[in-house]
């Protein structure tokens, strides 16, 4: 691992906030914990992190080629994931100033009678088809040097992003196969879009200020 452990800590710590966050991911393992049980829930919270770690390994391969024809473009892709964040930034607060308005979030349509095989794939359908997954991570190669990456560096950050995702994502399993987890969810989910709203903020000041 060439590249300080901060650069690392940087993406992991804004892919939780975004993971964490409710969103189509978030609540397709919600929805297959409430209505099948763990098991689904489990090939749920395994799809995504599979998902979120090739669209890492996709996303850096992609832009190191772009980038070293081009070196002008981190600096592109530099601003853009500013943009992005300030975009996520305000999605997010605004759903929480709703959340906080209605007095809660509503319920995830449960999904019934699905097993780990069916929880796996669609957790893979959906984080593909998702458009948050690619404006994601363009901000993330935004804040990552990767210009600088070395091939032990790329694993590390995938490695990290997968069993992230999927800690999350199974964390969100054994909780919302429970009530009083779904009860707490309903009550104050918006919350979490409305930390995740300033973390994202957070970030984009730091990737201006830090050049």
């Amino acid at each position: 691992m060439s590249l300080p452990f901060g650069a690392f800590v940087t993406v992991w710590l804004f892919l939780a906030a975004n993971i964490a966050s409710p969103g189509p991911n978030v609540l397709n393992t919600i929805a297959l914990a409430m209505g099948s049980g763990r098991r689904a829930g489990l090939g749920s919270a395994c799809g995504v992190g599979l998902g979120i770690g090739l669209w890492c390994l996709s996303m850096l391969l992609g832009l190191a080629a772009v980038i070293a024809v081009a070196p002008w473009m981190a600096e592109v892709l530099r601003w853009a994931a500013v943009g992005l964040l300030l975009l996520f930034a305000g999605r997010y607060l605004r759903a929480a100033l709703a959340g906080y308005r209605a007095r809660g979030m509503a319920v995830p349509e449960a999904r019934r009678g699905a097993g780990f095989a069916t929880g796996f794939r669609r957790a893979l359908a959906v984080i593909a088809v998702n458009p948050k997954a690619l404006t994601s991570w363009l901000a993330v190669m935004g804040m990552f040097p990767v210009a600088d990456a070395q091939a032990g560096d790329m694993a590390v950050l995938c490695a990290g992003a997968c069993v992230l995702s999927f800690s999350i994502h199974g964390i969100y399993m054994i909780l919302f196969s429970t009530a009083p987890a779904l009860r707490f969810y309903l009550r104050a989910g918006w919350l979490l879009q409305g930390v995740a709203g300033l973390l994202f903020a957070g970030f984009a000041l730091r990737l201006v200020a830090g050049g």
